[in-house]
């Protein structure tokens, strides 16, 4: 049996750390922001080598220090949840797992603790804090157009892949290796930073019919960039006008359970 004492405090933590409504709530949402964003400043400063050799041992503090905080919270959240396994296991739970990971795992492999920019994710939690949740609306919008997009841009992925791969070895073909197209992958390498309208500018085509081939490649990349732009926006539309269907109400009979291509109310039959 849990005493009921016990069973409080749970319920009081839980509160604090879960629950953005209350005072101690968004103050404690709001400590924990400004120590994330303090942890991910250290990681990149530890980076800076002449930073790194001047504050060797600050660095290395200020990392465990948050690393240890952030491992307190994270079992007091597996703690107080009524669920443990659904927060381990949700978007949220796994990101703060992945927070603290990498210092302890850069105690067996070096340099594994820089992996701690990770944490900059548990900044969504911003949303709640700051009560931008409609926010979230659109970003789950945006993530559902991505989703239902998602075999439209595979055909256009694998498309492009072939496009690469054919150009690759044609220029391969055509060009010498004093000119950098030493190999098939190598020129596969050039035609994905060509058609992509990169240009890195490392390898250049010598020849008149390298050269036609390389504009060739160019203006198709103008024209590939705008694919997966117009398949997204053609979701998001969509996603819309599915979202509005579903929320509107029948101005007639305040019916609101239409269907996605429902132009006229079910039970009424009234324009929507």
């Amino acid at each position: 049996m849990i005493d009921s004492k016990d069973k409080d405090l749970k319920c009081r933590i839980h509160d604090v750390i879960f629950e953005a409504d209350t005072f101690l709530g968004k103050l404690f949402d709001e400590i924990l922001l400004v120590l994330i964003v303090l942890s991910v400043g250290v990681v990149m400063l530890d980076s800076v080598p002449e930073i790194h050799d001047e504050y060797p041992k600050l660095l290395f503090y200020s990392e465990w220090f948050f690393t240890i905080v952030f491992s307190i919270e994270y079992l007091f959240r597996v703690f107080t949840t009524l669920k443990p396994k659904k927060y381990i296991f949700s978007f949220y739970g796994m990101i703060d797992l992945l927070s603290v990971l990498p210092t302890y795992i850069g105690l067996f492999l070096a340099g594994t603790h820089f992996l701690m920019v990770i944490r900059i994710l548990r900044l969504l939690r911003v949303f709640r804090v700051l009560k931008l949740m409609q926010f979230l609306g659109a970003s789950r919008l945006l993530i559902e157009s991505f989703k239902n997009s998602r075999h439209k841009i595979a055909v256009f992925f694998f498309f492009i892949v072939l496009i690469v791969t054919i150009m690759g070895s044609i220029m391969y073909i055509v060009e010498s290796p004093e000119t950098g197209f030493t190999s098939i992958p190598k020129s596969i390498y050039w035609a994905i930073v060509t058609i992509t309208t990169v240009g890195y500018g490392d390898i250049a085509p010598q020849t008149i019919i390298g050269q036609s081939l390389a504009s060739v490649i160019m203006l198709l990349g103008y024209a590939i960039i705008a694919v997966p732009s117009g398949i997204i926006t053609s979701e998001i539309i969509n996603s819309k006008k599915h979202q509005r269907r579903n929320t509107q109400v029948c101005s007639n009979c305040n019916f609101a359970e239409h269907d996605d291509d429902a132009e006229c109310c079910k039970m009424c039959g009234e324009g929507l």
